[in-house]
């Protein structure tokens, strides 16, 4: 392959990653773990997390197959989607029951004389936010590498259509990888706006969002199931 015909197909993988992050079942992923941790530092890190553990796990497979020779069963492919759509199910309820368990209510109290009522959850405290921030950030990896063990065998396919070696289709793998770790990164980073935002119209705003986002994932997740099982592809 020429030079400048790799450089070409090497710079639509980069392109494709970018795109590749804005899948529906990526998005919903990732907005359950960014409406726990509403910031700007947060979203970036999630979305970093998210690609390398997404570009990791292409990077293995296509190290197996373009390798090693192995072989990617059509039932494999069927299976990680399928897991995939049971994980957001299961993000989105865990996100659910983090704000059943929290209990917000309507807190009364006195102050200078005068009667206020605030947005309040006797289970949170704002030094429990970051308490558990490094072992938080593991799964944003963990979510990344099942999605990208749910895309290995297509992508592995194109590779090997497209790509002459070995080395060349890792390479397209690992610069689509680039591009799918920069677009999630971006598409945390503007996630995470409408979720800041929230906060200037009070709790119950931000809850909101919250419980969109745990209910968007639950529905989607479902939604594949039943199109996986029905054979149809999940999107």
């Amino acid at each position: 392959m020429p030079d400048t015909e790799l450089l070409t197909m090497v710079s639509l993988g980069f392109v494709l990653g970018l795109r590749h992050a804005l899948d529906a079942d990526h998005i919903a992923a990732v907005s359950t773990v960014l409406a726990r941790r509403p910031s700007l530092r947060a979203s970036g890190l999630i979305g970093l997390s998210w690609g390398v553990g997404h570009t990791l796990i292409l990077l293995l497979v296509g190290a197996a197959v373009l390798t090693l020779g192995v072989t990617i069963p059509p039932a494999f492919s069927l299976a990680a989607e399928f897991g995939v759509a049971v994980m957001l199910v299961l993000l989105g309820l865990s996100l659910a029951i983090q704000l059943v368990r929290e209990r917000w209510h309507l807190h009364a109290h006195d102050h200078d004389g005068e009667r206020h009522l605030h947005f309040h959850s006797h289970r949170v405290r704002k030094d429990h936010d970051h308490a558990h921030w490094m072992r938080r950030s593991f799964r944003p990896l963990l979510i990344g590498m099942a999605h990208g063990l749910a895309g290995s065998a297509a992508l592995v396919l194109l590779v090997m259509s497209t790509m002459r070696g070995a080395a060349e289709g890792l390479l397209y793998i690992a610069v689509f990888g680039l591009g799918s770790i920069l677009g999630m990164m971006l598409l945390g980073l503007a996630m995470s706006l409408p979720v800041i935002w929230s906060f200037s119209f009070g709790r119950p705003a931000y809850l909101a969002l919250q419980g969109l986002a745990s209910a968007g994932s639950v529905a989607l997740g479902l939604s594949m199931m039943v199109r996986l099982a029905g054979g149809e592809p999940p999107f």
